[in-house]
């Protein structure tokens, strides 16, 4: 018994040494950056945004770090968006579609079906378009964007197959809470009902709603198919997550700084980009292997069905600009 309790406390001592030496690599830096998002610990996001304190402590002499804050610590999409300016956050992950409340037109790349496919997404982030909307939403906001990292295609997920527009007749499904996220839903009859990320497999446990829609692997590491029996492969959005660096943490680096930040950055997109593109490809077998039906969906009437509020109402953005998405790659 004394043994036992002796090798306790050195477990003990030893997990409190890991706990404070953990993020002691990022104190370690003259001035720490703080990096806050909603998605868990075991998702590339976080993964890859934490690999990315040693390369800039390595870039800038020890002068800058980052501390990565996941699972909506810091607050929910809303608050570490409003943080940004405030200077209580120093970079973010955020969907397009919550960018675009402080600048409307950044939003076009996270509207349903905007995209032909992932090359045509892939070709907008690299384009002089995307260049100028991110121009204009630093120039409205002062927060500077400096990556995209692909978030993959997000289908719905219910209790009951949904395989054509009529499906979803009435459904109540929750979407994020940011106006553009109400499109795919309105088009097809749906409810749309805005909750809060980290309270979603509650809600859906509950039935305070019927459904969600979210990528594959975002199902995955939330766990949504424990409480919903169907993956719909709608891909009604190729979504993405912009990578902000707040504008007093940005205009407080000089030239070099900014730099090695950048590159760090642009690193890390590419790194969970990577990663989702895999995970996109191996998980539809390993639902079915938990015993999830994943439905494969025609999605020719649902596409059609959301074409035409493109540019109605809806929209953030002007015709001109969406004109040219469609034009990339053509």
């Amino acid at each position: 018994m004394i043994r036992m309790t002796r090798n306790i406390a050195r477990v003990t001592t030893a997990l409190a040494a890991l706990s404070v030496a953990a993020p002691a690599m990022a104190q370690d830096a003259e001035r720490v950056l703080k990096w806050a998002h909603v998605y868990e610990a075991s998702e590339p996001y976080h993964t890859c945004a934490v690999a990315a304190n040693d390369a800039l402590m390595a870039a800038t002499e020890n002068r800058l770090g980052i501390e990565v804050f996941p699972a909506s610590t810091l607050g929910k999409e809303t608050d570490i968006n409003e943080g940004l300016g405030l200077g209580t956050v120093d970079i973010i992950y955020t969907g397009q579609l919550f960018a675009g409340r402080a600048y409307g037109p950044i939003a076009i790349g996270g509207a349903p079906f905007m995209f032909r496919d992932y090359e045509h997404w892939d070709q907008f982030r690299n384009s002089d378009l995307f260049a100028e909307l991110a121009q204009g939403y630093k120039d409205a906001t002062g927060n500077h964007i400096e990556s995209m990292t692909y978030y993959g295609e997000r289908h719905v997920t219910s209790n009951k197959p949904i395989t054509q527009p009529a499906d979803m007749d009435g459904l109540k499904i929750r979407v994020p809470n940011a106006p553009l996220y109400m499109m795919f839903p309105r088009a097809v009859g749906a409810n749309p009902t805005p909750i809060a990320f980290a309270e979603v497999y509650l809600a859906l446990q509950q039935g305070t709603v019927d459904a969600q829609e979210n990528p594959l692997p975002t199902i995955q590491a939330k766990k949504f198919y424990e409480v919903q029996s169907d993956i719909n492969l709608t891909g009604h959005i190729t979504d993405a997550l912009l990578t902000i660096v707040g504008g007093p943490a940005w205009g407080s680096l000089d030239e070099a700084d900014q730099q090695a930040l950048s590159q760090v950055l642009d690193d890390a997109a590419v790194c969970a980009t990577d990663q989702i593109i895999a995970a996109e490809n191996e998980l539809k077998e390993w639902f079915r292997g938990e015993g999830v039906n994943v439905n494969e969906v025609d999605r020719g009437p649902f596409i059609e069905a959301v074409k035409e509020m493109h540019n109605g109402e809806m929209a953030s953005w002007d015709q001109e600009t969406y004109d040219r998405l469609q034009a990339i790659g053509q």
